[in-house]
């Protein structure tokens, strides 16, 4: 399973802020053709996110795009987006399973067009309304996925509550829970993300989330991808705590083992595996 921390919006038609994304720690850039754009701009937008891509690529970064779940836009937009060095589509606004079926016949025909393999490009699916999250199941089954999204502005919306942990939490814990049945990342948190001045109360809610299930969010500002890497990664005393428990297993003498005070068993040492290879050390 990928593991992205941390995915930083940038808008397609801002160049001065692209240019640099991939200085700022984020383990993936979504390029946004979306929310940032507005209607009458989207046309230019386009070409830009196509630089947008191949130069973020070429300075080494994982680039997405977030394109238009519109018909008056999708297909420009993946026109737009489907070159070299592109990861994954971000597709936001996912009501059911038949939506991702038709992105991925398009994403079909434009990787063929484009000399690509088949499946080279991936989808990231948002759900951002309490009717898509009653059909989870079906849309997270869906092809190319590698990762699930509670888009929590836009579902607090559709609730009509403000975006905070007492209207967002089951929904962000159903997507942690839909996407580790799969294998794939659970994107988001429990909360709102505009706030980018506040770290304390963001780094407080990343916590939270992390410990729901979820895997990663995205951000909209810089500062916050250094918060979202923290406490979505594995720390220094996680490592040595997993380490210290399989070299208490390797030596047990029975099918459980004493370590620090509490039993140790094979789901904990499986636990212990995974976080490991979660971080690259196993």
């Amino acid at each position: 399973m990928m593991n992205w921390r941390s995915m930083l919006f940038v808008p397609a038609a801002a160049p001065q802020r692209w240019a640099k994304a991939h200085t700022r720690g984020a383990d993936a850039i979504i390029v946004d053709l979306e929310d940032s754009t507005q209607p009458d701009a989207k046309a230019a937008a386009r070409s830009q996110a196509r630089d947008a891509v191949r130069t973020l690529h070429s300075n080494g970064a994982v680039v997405t795009v977030r394109v238009n779940n519109d018909p008056l836009y999708l297909e420009d937009d993946l026109e737009a987006a489907v070159v070299d060095g592109l990861r994954a589509i971000v597709m936001p606004k996912v009501e059911e399973a038949s939506e991702l079926h038709q992105l991925s016949a398009l994403l079909d025909a434009l990787e063929y067009e484009a000399g690509m393999e088949r499946y080279t490009i991936n989808v990231v699916a948002v759900i951002e309304s309490p009717r898509a999250l009653e059909r989870i199941s079906s849309i997270a089954d869906a092809p190319r996925l590698i990762g699930i999204s509670l888009g929590s502005e836009d579902f607090a919306l559709s609730l009509g509550r403000p975006p905070a942990p007492l209207s967002l939490g089951l929904a962000a814990q159903t997507v942690a829970y839909a996407a580790s049945a799969r294998g794939l990342m659970g994107i988001g948190m429990a909360t709102g993300i505009a706030n980018f001045t506040d770290l304390d109360a963001f780094a407080a809610e990343a916590r939270r989330s992390h410990a729901m299930g979820l895997t990663g969010a995205m951000c909209i500002h810089p500062n916050q991808v250094a918060v979202l890497n923290q406490f979505f990664g594995v720390s220094e005393q996680a490592v040595a705590e997993a380490r210290a428990i399989l070299s208490a297993w390797e030596g047990r003498t029975d099918g459980v083992v004493s370590h620090d005070g509490r039993m140790i068993d094979q789901p904990v040492v499986e636990r212990a595996r995974r976080l490991l290879k979660s971080a690259g050390l196993s």
